[in-house]
């Protein structure tokens, strides 16, 4: 860290401030000269990049593909139908829309619009973004409608009747927060928001849950649940099983973004549940709760390993929620982990990874032992549980690799699953082929990562190449359609890698906890390392490789070009963490000090002041132009961070391009429009770094 930043006039936590940091006025998202400050940004970047002959045509392919009509159309099942969101150049914000399952098997299903988001957004002038809705089982009549105003995390609630197709008059509403609601009965609602200053957490959740009455205020409400201020957040639940009968109710404690404490309300008190931190509920199946764990979990019933599923009965649990007798489900083989369940009326259906490959199993509690059998779905493709029934065994799947579109299977619980849709090829994957090698980080622990390249590649280093991934929080990166990649870049001539670092979910909790917080830099070697092992190979060389990623992936390429400067050409960094001496009081940066550590604290300060790529860049490096960008509406990891790094850059001298949406959210866009012109910024930045000079004059 600077000398600056270690001077006497530090916060006494020892977070810079405004004399060690001149870029801190960055952080009001929508300070007049802030804003004045992006516009300026978006001007320059604008001419530099959509100046150039390829944008036009790069923007026009990704639209045609994200507004493509015979795209898969994926719902969700209710009981009055199949229901699904859609957006497309006609309806930009959205439709929600329903249909049966008859006419979704055909190729032309007929659509009932529930909601026109676009409608509703012009009616009331509003910068409307669908969030999802919360609805009353087992009809879903009536739903509580998130809506958030350009793109926010926080959003509005309002009551809706799904059969009315309206919003409910003098229903239920919500101002904007974060949180959320269950619905105890029609008249009920278990609420956790921000109810007042007071009562959010540091993080800037809530940690308080009211029960609130029909016609009632919500200051009136009564509170039933309380945590701590000092916890991430907080709030009470209802445990239902899939006839929507509640069986207890459930509270929880985020004490970190990676641990809970677990409380159920028994004899008119809360009573904690004897869990690990990293442990807790999972469902109910076959009158069995299922709890999962991320590490090992020792107990009188034995020792069950970390990652497994283990069952109670449910009504022995409610007697005694203690002392419930423990068995095993399922336990993880060796490079396996859970990544996706799903429970419908009878069965429990897990998605795996094996060896970042995907199945399913379907679990089943017959003559008094848990049974699984395997799904019937293609090998060697990523697979994922697309939509389950709550009433039936009816279930979808989706199923597809890099080079193959997304199929979606069926099945009633009868049968194997049967094809029900396909999506379209949107770019040609002939003479193309994919890769998976294994790069030797600089502990020697052996990272895969995946290429996908053209057959028969010259090894010579030339072919420019995209390196992206993740590694964080237990998230896994897998082997996807590539979509929009493929389109805008594959057939351009490039190649695309897909990094599997620990600190993601790939191979399961151990996966993950072996690379934070003190252990974090074990992330960027593995990405490094990566990318070192690629030149090696003669895949390419730092001249032609490129990175990026986005949130904690921004994290990633900010690491890895402040750290390795030379191995890259090009570093596209999105809505990234990027100061993170600071990223405590950033957006909601205090959630994740489970992750990385608190910076307040001088031992964990000194883990992050290692590899901050804020405070990193430093006078006399040269750094690969990088391409940061980050969308004005983001409260999550919010757009400060990309500011102050692109006047960082600027202050110093270095070359830089800086976007910012001014709606969007965390995911950028809030319509295709918007998106095809991000992704379009982004390869021709890449093509113009990575395979030649722009083609229009511009610099």
């Amino acid at each position: 860290m600077s000398t600056a930043a270690n001077s006497p006039s530090l916060a006494d936590d020892g977070v810079p401030g405004p004399e060690q940091d001149p870029h801190i006025w960055l952080e009001e998202a929508r300070a007049p000269e802030a804003l004045e400050w992006v516009t300026k940004e978006n001007q320059r970047t604008i001419a530099a990049l959509a100046g150039d002959a390829r944008f036009e045509q790069l923007k026009a392919e990704a639209l045609t593909i994200l507004d493509s009509n015979d795209r898969i159309p994926f719902v969700s099942f209710r009981p009055d139908g199949l229901y699904n969101f859609w957006q497309d150049k006609q309806n930009p914000r959205g439709l929600v829309r329903r249909t049966s399952l008859e006419s979704y098997r055909t190729e032309e299903p007929e659509w009932e619009i529930v909601l026109d988001v676009d409608k509703l957004a012009a009616q009331e002038e509003r910068e409307w973004v669908y969030k999802g809705s919360t609805c009353l089982p087992p009809a879903l009549r009536h739903c509580m409608i998130a809506l958030s105003d350009g793109g926010k995390d926080a959003t509005v609630l309002r009551e809706f009747d799904m059969h009315t197709k309206s919003f409910v008059e003098g229903g239920f509403e919500l101002e904007e927060s974060q949180g959320g609601i269950q619905w105890l009965d029609h008249d009920t609602l278990l609420v956790s928001r921000n109810f007042s200053e007071e009562l959010m957490t540091e993080s800037e959740y809530p940690y308080t849950t009211r029960i609130w009455k029909r016609g009632q205020s919500i200051d009136d409400a009564q509170e039933i649940f309380r945590g701590e201020k000092t916890d991430v957040s907080a709030g009470a639940y209802l445990l239902r099983d899939n006839e929507a009968t509640i069986h207890a109710r459930v509270a929880s404690r985020g004490l970190s973004f990676h641990e809970r404490a677990y409380y159920v309300w028994k004899n008119d008190e809360w009573v904690e549940l004897d869990l690990p931190r990293k442990a807790g509920p999972y469902g109910i199946v076959d009158g069995h709760l299922l709890f999962s764990t991320d590490v090992d979990w020792e107990t009188t019933d034995g020792t069950f390993p970390a990652d497994s599923l283990v069952a109670v009965d449910l009504e022995e649990w409610k007697a005694d929620p203690n002392g419930a007798r423990k068995v095993l489900v399922w336990a993880p083989g060796d490079r396996q982990t859970r990544e996706s369940s799903a429970i419908t009326g009878n069965s429990l259906f897990v998605g795996l990874l094996d060896n970042v490959r995907g199945r399913v199993l379907r679990f089943d509690f017959e003559d008094g032992r848990w049974t699984s059998t395997t799904v019937d779905l293609p090998d060697n493709a990523s697979v994922s549980i697309a939509a389950s029934s709550d009433e039936t065994d009816q279930i979808m799947y989706s199923v597809a690799d890099f080079l193959t579109p997304s199929t979606l299977y069926y099945s009633d619980g009868s049968d194997a699953p049967e094809v029900i849709k396909t999506s379209p090829a949107y770019f040609v994957p002939e003479g193309m082929e994919v890769e998976q090698h294994e790069a030797i980080s600089k502990d020697g622990a052996r990272i895969p990562y995946f290429i996908v390249k053209p057959k028969g590649m010259v090894l010579d280093g030339t072919t420019a190449t995209l390196l992206t991934g993740y590694g964080g929080f237990q998230v896994s990166r897998l082997p996807t359609y590539l979509g929009t990649t493929g389109k805008l870049w594959l057939e351009n001539g490039g190649a695309y890698v897909l990094g599997n670092m620990r600190g993601g979910g790939e191979f399961g909790p151990n996966w993950h906890q072996t690379a934070i917080r003190e252990n974090k830099q074990r992330t960027w070697d593995d990405f490094i390392a990566i990318a070192e092992d690629m030149v090696a190979r003669g895949f390419t060389s730092p001249e032609h490789l490129g990175i990026q990623g986005g949130s904690q992936g921004g994290l990633l390429v900010g690491t890895a070009f402040t750290q390795r400067p030379d191995l890259f050409n090009a570093a596209i960094v999105q809505i990234p963490l990027f100061d993170m001496l600071r990223y405590h009081l950033i957006g909601r940066g205090a959630s994740w000090i489970g992750e990385y550590g608190d910076p307040r604290i001088p031992e964990q300060r000194a883990w992050i002041e290692g590899y901050s790529p804020y405070q990193k860049i430093v006078e006399g490096v040269e750094y690969p132009a990088p391409f940061l960008w980050a969308s004005t509406a983001d409260d999550r990891t919010h757009p400060a961070h990309a500011r102050k790094g692109a006047a960082k850059l600027k202050a110093l001298g270095q070359p830089y391009y800086y976007y910012e949406e001014m709606t969007g959210g965390h995911s950028g866009g809030v319509d295709n429009e918007q998106r095809a012109q991000l992704l379009a910024l982004q390869y021709v930045y890449l093509m113009q770094r990575l395979m030649g000079e722009s083609t229009s004059g511009e610099d």
